[in-house]
C-alpha cells in the first residue's frame, strides 16, 4: 500500500513580483475574512484586496532585501529527507508539499497524489506550534480539496506535534551550539533569552485556539533543557486589520529590555518557525535588530534548524502510525481538541 503524506505549510511567493504578492495576500486575508464583518462574499474579496494592495509594497521590499524567500527550497528539501527517512523504515510513500496561499497548493498536492494513486494520505502541517490559521486551517483545506475531487481515500489528519521529545531535544540543541559558537552565556545577567512567536489574532484565542498556552509551555521547556531561568516571550504580530493581537509585542519586549540595568544583548530564537522566511530574515534580522541596536543592545538572532539532520526523525515518527497502520495511540497521539475533524490526532490532547 502506498501512502501519500502532504507536508502543509504556509508558502511564500518564489518571485517577489507585484503581481505574486498581491495575489498571495490576498488569498491570506480573504482566509481570515471572519475576522471583520462583511455581508457578502463579494465584500469580503474587495476587503481582502484593499489589505493586500497597502500590504505588498513593504513586503515586496522585504523578499528584495533577502534576496526572495528560501521557504519553498527548504520544504522541499524537508518533503525529499521524510520520503528517504521512511523508505529506510520499509514504508512505499510519496511525499508533496501543500501550500496555503502559494504553487504548489494544498489542491495541487492532493491532485499529484490522486493521479499517483496511492491509497491512503496523511496531512503532517510543518508547523511547530498549532495554530487555528495555520494547522488547523491547512488540514481543512486539505479535506476540501479532497471531497471536492470526489475521491474516496482515507485521510488522516496530524495536527499539535510541539510536544514530541526529539524535536525538542533538536531545538535545545540548536539554541546551545548557537550561544557556545558567539561565545554568549545564557545564563548571564546581561543576556537575556528572547522567544519570538508568530502571532495571532485574539479571536482565535476566544475561539477556543489553545496556541498561546502552547506558545508558553514550549518556551518554559526549552529554557530549562538551556538551564536558563529568565528569558522574555513576544510575538511578531501583523496588525493589518485594526484588531487585537497576541501581546507581549516583540517590538515592546526589546524596548523594555533596553530600559533594564544590566542587560546588554539579546539572543532572539524565532521558535515558531521551522524554515527560514521573510519574517525571520527580514523581521527579526533587519527590523528587530535595528530596534534593538537603537536602545543599546547587542543583537544575536538564532537560525531556525530547517536542516537539522534530526528533524526527517521527528517527521518519520509522526507520519509512521497512520502509515504504517497501528494504533497513534501507540506513539501518544491523541484525537485533537483544536479541530473540528473527527479524526484529526496530535501530540498535545490531555492524556
Amino acid at each position: 500500500m502506498t501512502t501519500g503524506i502532504v507536508l502543509l505549510n504556509f508558502g511564500e511567493p518564489s518571485e517577489p513580483t507585484r503581481e505574486n504578492v498581491v495575489a498571495y495576500l490576498e488569498r491570506i486575508f480573504l482566509n481570515n475574512a471572519s475576522l471583520e464583518e462583511a455581508d457578502t462574499q463579494e465584500e469580503k474579496r474587495e476587503r481582502a484586496r484593499q489589505l493586500a494592495e497597502r500590504r505588498a509594497p513593504g513586503l515586496i521590499e522585504e523578499y528584495e532585501e533577502i534576496g526572495g524567500s528560501p521557504l519553498n527550497p527548504q520544504a522541499e528539501a524537508q518533503a525529499d529527507a521524510l520520503a528517504e527517512e521512511l523508505g529506510s523504515r520499509g514504508y512505499d510513500v510519496e511525499t508533496y508539499l501543500g501550500m496555503q496561499f502559494t504553487e504548489p497548493f494544498v489542491s495541487d498536492a492532493v491532485e499529484a497524489a490522486r493521479e499517483d494513486d496511492v491509497d491512503q494520505l496523511v496531512g503532517l502541517p510543518v508547523y511547530p506550534l498549532c495554530g487555528a490559521s495555520t494547522t488547523i486551517a491547512a488540514n481543512e483545506d486539505l479535506r476540501e480539496a479532497v471531497e471536492s475531487r470526489d475521491w474516496d481515500v482515507p485521510v488522516a489528519e496530524i495536527t499539535g506535534w510541539h510536544r514530541h521529545p526529539l524535536y525538542n531535544e533538536l531545538r535545545a540543541d540548536n539554541v546551545r551550539r548557537f550561544a557556545d559558537a558567539h561565545d554568549l552565556d545564557l545564563r548571564d545577567e546581561a543576556t537575556e533569552l528572547v522567544y519570538s512567536a508568530h502571532g495571532t489574532p485574539r479571536h482565535y484565542l476566544d475561539e477556543g485556539s489553545r496556541y498561546d498556552r502552547y506558545v508558553e509551555e514550549f518556551c518554559e521547556v526549552i529554557g530549562r533543557k538551556l538551564g536558563v531561568e529568565s528569558y522574555s516571550l513576544g510575538y511578531q504580530n501583523h496588525e493589518n486589520r485594526d484588531i487585537p493581537w497576541t501581546e507581549p509585542e516583540v517590538e515592546d519586549v526589546i524596548e523594555d529590555l533596553g530600559d533594564e540595568d544590566g542587560v546588554e544583548r539579546v539572543v532572539v530564537e524565532p521558535i515558531s518557525f521551522m524554515h527560514e522566511q521573510s519574517e525571520t530574515l527580514s523581521e527579526l534580522d533587519d527590523e528587530l535588530r535595528e530596534e534593538a541596536e537603537e536602545v543599546g543592545l547587542d543583537f544575536y538572532r538564532v537560525p531556525v534548524p530547517h536542516d537539522d539532520d534530526r528533524f526527517k526523525s521527528v517527521l518519520g515518527d509522526l507520519a509512521e502510525p497512520f502509515v504504517g497502520d497501528f494504533d497513534p495511540g501507540y506513539y501518544q497521539f491523541r484525537e485533537c481538541q483544536c479541530s473540528d475533524s473527527p479524526g484529526a490526532m496530535c501530540l498535545n490532547a490531555p492524556r
